[in-house]
């Protein structure tokens, strides 16, 4: 790749020398190369040092947030976060019109002139920038996702929670001793027959399992076939208590 040369005197700032490297490489100023355009700033860095002059701190500062935006560019970015590299271009479209109008006026201005005092005008209130399109969609994307990002979650999220039927493990457990004091024995398909809610099916097989962990049912038999029975020693107290 060959070098540029400039005569660094000229270069008032890094964003007077990140302007050159765009205008002598062509370079989209909407759609920066990071890496191209790093791998060349500091080559003039490298050449300010070699002609033994003193890099002012600005420039080192512009290097450092080039070489961090280039780290930002190269992590997955999510759709509503802002490209990183929208900041840099807004700082040379600033800069660039400084210079176009620092220029005009320096065409404009000379000691041959004669004065007067400033003259009091109406303030103008109308926007006349005029953007490029890409810069407004970005914006309209940016303000999309930030918009998005700041938006009540819907009520249809917190509709099935809210409108549930809780159902306890508790009066399942009551459920299944009165059907088994009453049967003495049900098929384990029969138990969840008339529960059509999923919440009374969990908390029924939740209750079933209960029950057989502390010995008060039994379950005979394998696959669908089987029966939950009460145990004989269960037989002893009143149905009053089975119930509770």
């Amino acid at each position: 790749m060959e070098k540029l040369q400039y005569k660094l005197e000229v270069f008032e700032g890094p964003l007077d020398l990140l302007l050159a490297l765009v205008a002598k490489n062509k370079i989209d100023i909407y759609d920066i190369p990071i890496a191209l355009l790093l791998e060349q700033y500091m080559e003039q860095i490298d050449l300010m040092r070699e002609a033994d002059l003193d890099v002012a701190s600005e420039f080192l500062e512009m290097a450092a947030r080039l070489v961090y935006i280039k780290t930002l560019s190269l992590l997955p970015r999510q759709e509503e976060e802002e490209d990183p590299r929208l900041e840099l271009t807004g700082l040379l479209l600033e800069y660039q019109q400084c210079k176009e109008a620092a220029a005009l006026l320096g065409e404009r201005a000379s000691f041959d002139t004669v004065t007067r005092p400033a003259e009091e005008l109406p303030a103008d209130y109308t926007y006349k920038r005029i953007h490029d399109p890409r810069e407004l969609g970005q914006a309209l994307r940016a303000a999309w996702g930030k918009g998005k990002s700041l938006l009540p979650p819907k009520p249809e999220s917190f509709s099935a929670l809210v409108s549930a039927r809780i159902v306890s493990v508790t009066s399942q457990t009551v459920y299944v001793l009165r059907l088994l004091w009453r049967r003495g024995a049900i098929a384990y398909d029969r138990l969840f027959a008339e529960k059509r809610d999923r919440s009374a099916r969990v908390a029924l097989f939740l209750a079933v399992l209960e029950l057989v962990k502390s010995r008060r049912v039994r379950v005979e038999g394998e696959g669908g076939g089987c029966q939950v029975r009460l145990l004989p020693r269960n037989r002893d107290t009143g149905p009053g208590q089975r119930a509770g």
